[in-house]
């Protein structure tokens, strides 16, 4: 991007040079709000100027106006960078985290989940199961199915009924729940089945056997076909096997329920659909689930899984999560082996778990963890670890965390609800938490 030649410049126009990092002053940078200009248009307005963009010459005429308008060309063709691009995040080296447990990502998925485990607190049944008659709506975590599997309460085969009949349920709404693209009944009930049988035998594979995963529409799970969401994406790309953090999901003895909707292509946060409906927020079926991740959220927050795995570039994981009120965190870049994802190849995409709660986040990041060869030997990531909830130490973990708000920018919204919530939020996490704001 350096030099007095880049491409792309205007003839005649004079690039804007930025100094070096180091050369700069970090003190003297002042916020400068962005003056963005684009029409605001809606109905009949919006579907004309779609049609105006659409055409060959007046297309590309009013996209040239709105991108000077917006400083585009100055940014993108007429700035001169000194230094060199970085195509891939270059992580530092880091002291030993405290409090945490190393698991081995060389090792397998069920021994990793099963290392996992023993940094949970003690499971109590009795907190988790009521005798009421009509208790209330509860989320059912991973140990709440193993024990009830385990203890013969009910079987994989006999969730999986109710699973079949409640996404029916939503399907049947109205206005419909469309949390599913691809979705089999019959497969279903046959890895229940097997399930239910290794559980009779008094050997199921893991802490994970016979729990209801959900994999988003961008991840390949075999044998339904990947289409991002899209309605032609199959036709040139051919579902084989399973992406790498499906198949380690399945050595643990997982049900898929079959492949979640999405934002199409996983290019916007609000989960909207034109090709197959759009997946509505199952707390308020009036609002957006967010997105990419829209469907995966949608069904766990619904209670219809305990677990999905989604994609997470610029929010596609956390967003969803965010407004469905369910746990959802993007893992380090080169975490987890993108092998199988449809951007298997992107700069800041990886795949993620959204599930109910944060002992069952830890149990599966513990599973899909593991760098791919490549990215061990170029990214160098730092070894593997899950926070170790049973010390002392992590009672009040977010006591040390350090909250940087830059205010200029952090209060540049349309409007102080949004900022102002965000804003007690923060008050919240300093007065409960004994966080710090700088």
């Amino acid at each position: 991007m350096g030099g007095s030649n880049s491409t792309g410049r205007r003839s005649g126009s004079v690039p804007r040079a930025m100094p070096p990092v180091e050369e700069v002053d970090i003190s003297a940078v002042r916020y400068k709000s962005p003056a963005l200009q684009a029409p605001h248009l809606t109905g009949f307005s919006l579907r004309a100027f779609v049609w105006l963009m659409e055409s060959p010459l007046l297309g590309r005429l009013i996209t040239s106006v709105l991108k000077s308008q917006n400083n585009m060309p100055q940014m993108l063709q007429q700035t001169v960078i000194p230094e060199r691009p970085m195509y891939y995040p270059e992580f530092p080296l880091q002291d030993p985290e405290p409090e945490v447990v190393l698991v081995d990502e060389d090792r397998d998925p069920v021994e990793r989940v099963h290392e996992a485990l023993r940094c949970l607190p003690q499971y109590d049944p009795s907190v988790r199961w009521t005798t009421e008659e009509n208790p209330p709506f509860l989320y059912w975590k991973i140990r709440d199915f193993a024990h009830a599997y385990s203890s013969g309460i009910t079987t994989p085969s006999v969730v999986a009924e109710y699973v079949i009949a409640g996404i029916e349920e939503w399907n049947n709404k109205k206005p419909p729940m469309p949390m599913l693209i691809y979705f089999n009944a019959e497969d279903l009930k046959k890895q229940a089945e097997a399930s239910t049988k290794r559980f009779q035998r008094g050997n199921p594979i893991s802490i994970l056997d016979g729990i209801f995963v959900a994999i988003k529409d961008d991840i390949d799970c075999f044998p339904y076909p990947t289409k991002g969401a899209t309605t032609f994406f199959d036709q040139i790309h051919t579902v084989e096997r399973d992406a790498v953090c499906v198949a380690r999901l399945r050595k643990c003895g997982v049900i898929f329920i079959g492949k979640a909707n999405m934002h199409e292509l996983g290019l916007g946060v609000t989960g909207n659909n034109p090709n197959y409906g759009t997946a509505r927020n199952p707390h308020s079926v009036d609002r957006y689930t967010g997105g990419s991740s829209s469907g995966p959220a949608a069904l766990v927050s619904s209670g219809l899984c305990s677990i999905a795995i989604g994609t997470d570039g610029g929010g596609s994981v956390r967003i969803p999560s965010a407004l469905c009120g369910i746990v959802g965190f993007k893992t380090t870049y080169g975490r987890t082996d993108m092998t199988g994802v449809l951007c298997d190849s992107g700069t800041v995409e990886v795949a993620s778990p959204l599930t109910s709660s944060v002992d069952d986040a830890i149990l599966v990041y513990s599973a899909i963890a593991g760098s791919r060869p490549m990215d061990k030997l170029t990214l160098r990531p730092s070894p593997l670890c899950v926070p170790n909830l049973l010390s002392p130490e992590n009672s009040n973990i977010l006591g040390s965390v350090k909250i940087g708000k830059y205010t200029e920018w952090f209060n540049d919204v349309s409007g102080h609800e949004i900022s102002g919530t965000c804003d007690d939020a923060l008050k919240l996490l300093c007065s409960a938490f004994g966080c710090q704001k700088r």
